[in-house]
């Protein structure tokens, strides 16, 4: 066997040589044959150095051809890159530009004038006016926001693992189940979930019935009762942007191998026990990949309040507010990664 692949890879290399000789050998050809009918023929020099490019064009395919086929990790490499490209471009042209060009905008005061776009530096004049000002482009939004934020995100996390749990069980119906759970995910566009709260369908019958809202608010603190009946009054949503989280969820839990519950069955684990001990380590990757989604998903709420405030009359002020925005949600996501990786380190098994 080892002969013949070597025979076959000397024949293969003697094809090439030979193509590539004929190539070269056409290739003066044409170049002796151009020059003698460029001196007597205008039209027919024209011809023939055109039929020279081609011959140049033939010759470099067949040498990057055979350059391929001799280092398979070169092709390997082109096809990736070829893969790859098409995403590049667009995120050059369609993300890279823009996304540098509103740094740019909040250093500036913008017009869009008929002539065109005008800008004149202010420098960090915008940024002052946003961090330090009295708030009411940043802090009087945000901070309610983020209080409803750290309330429903733990709640969209723990009622997504439940229901991916549950709907990992062999009952009739699983898959209609499944289905349902995700449907949201494919209907919530913005305006839908914007007109959905609007005429306040994301709240629970049963809460304003027991007068819940009433307790909370008697009870708790006046900063936190806000966010949190907010979120209890929004309930639904948790429904509707659980989808994503569920399916994680789902997948995480698929590659928990059943052998370690049949043998935590054998040395007789009860389901409680075994949840803490096997599944819930073993969803604790998913659960932080959960967390940094649901994360810039509340973010990036169509109701959000700051992103509300980001609009076209000041591109200056607005691309200030957008940037320092984004800072902020890099901010929690970083903080998420690194207590993740402090769980992760404790989670690991000693050396």
């Amino acid at each position: 066997m080892s002969l013949e692949l070597e025979q076959h890879d000397r024949r293969a290399r003697r094809d090439d040589s030979k193509s590539r000789t004929g190539l070269e050998d056409d290739l003066a050809g044409s170049e002796s044959a151009g020059g003698r009918n460029n001196q007597s023929d205008g039209w027919v020099g024209r011809e023939r150095s055109g039929l020279l490019g081609l011959g140049r064009a033939r010759l470099a395919f067949s040498r990057l051809g055979l350059a391929l086929r001799r280092n398979p990790q070169w092709r390997r490499q082109l096809e990736g890159s070829l893969f790859i490209a098409p995403w590049v471009v667009g995120f050059l042209i369609f993300v890279a530009f823009p996304l540098v060009y509103s740094l740019y905008m909040s250093f500036h005061q913008v017009r869009i004038t008929v002539t065109g776009v005008q800008t004149a530096l202010v420098g960090l004049a915008y940024y002052q006016e946003i961090l330090l000002a009295d708030g009411g482009l940043l802090y009087d939004d945000l901070m309610p926001f983020l209080r409803e934020a750290l309330v429903m995100i733990p709640i969209i996390l723990v009622f997504s693992l439940l229901v991916a749990i549950l709907l990992n069980l062999d009952f009739p119906g699983r898959g209609l189940f499944r289905v349902v759970f995700f449907l949201p995910v494919i209907f919530a566009s913005g305006q839908i979930i914007t007109e959905f709260i609007a005429q306040g369908e994301g709240s629970l019958g049963v809460i304003a019935s027991l007068r819940i809202d009433d307790m909370m608010i008697r009870y708790l603190p006046g900063s936190w009762a806000g966010p949190i009946v907010s979120v209890i009054d929004s309930f639904v949503l948790v429904l509707w942007y659980s989808g994503v989280q569920i399916l994680i969820f789902l997948a995480g839990r698929q590659t928990i191998s059943r052998s370690v519950y049949e043998a935590s069955r054998i040395d007789g684990a009860d389901p409680w026990s075994t949840f803490w001990k096997i599944t819930l380590p073993g969803m604790v990757p998913f659960i932080f990949l959960n967390l940094i989604y649901t994360i810039v998903d509340l973010f990036t709420y169509p109701s959000n309040p700051i992103i509300s405030k980001v609009t076209t009359d000041n591109y200056g002020l607005s691309s200030a507010l957008a940037w320092i925005y984004f800072l902020l949600v890099l901010l929690f996501v970083g903080l998420a990664l690194l207590i993740y990786s402090r769980i992760n380190r404790n989670l690991a098994p000693p050396r």
